[in-house]
């Protein structure tokens, strides 16, 4: 069990990479749902060094964050599981502008921001792009 399972409270950080007005988007092969890019923090990691290092395992190029956009807190149901995370959000700029993801479970798409309501995008609270998480 990693560290941050202990917890109870998961510590995620997502980035807002928008290229010619479409969002970058991760989702489970099959799965209904996206997320914004990211991952979990690790022990001794800052949000904005984890989101790098996510960036680069998931999609294999270089990336820098830029401002910080807020926090979302949920709490979701998984395997019958209660669980907790917070979101610290940043825009995330790729070096190389790409979908190709590098890990078999995951596929990235380019969503287009102004149809952001229809990506079934979670957290919920990340359907306001347009709004406060906009870069």
């Amino acid at each position: 069990m990693d560290d941050f399972e202990l917890s109870g409270i998961e510590t995620v950080a997502r980035g807002v990479c928008i290229h010619k007005g479409k969002v970058l988007l991760c989702r489970s092969k099959g799965g209904t749902t996206s997320y914004l890019p990211g991952g979990h923090i690790e022990f001794g990691e800052t949000g904005r060094e984890a989101l790098v290092r996510e960036v680069k395992e998931e999609l294999g190029v270089g990336s820098t964050t830029g401002k910080f956009l807020g926090v979302v807190e949920n709490t979701f149901m998984q395997k019958g599981q209660k669980h907790a995370e917070i979101n610290l959000v940043y825009e995330l700029k790729l070096d190389t502008i790409t979908d190709q993801a590098r890990e078999d479970w995951i596929e990235f798409v380019w969503w287009p921001v102004a149809d952001i309501k229809n990506a079934h995008l979670l957290p919920t609270a990340f359907e306001n792009l347009e709004g406060p998480f906009a870069p």
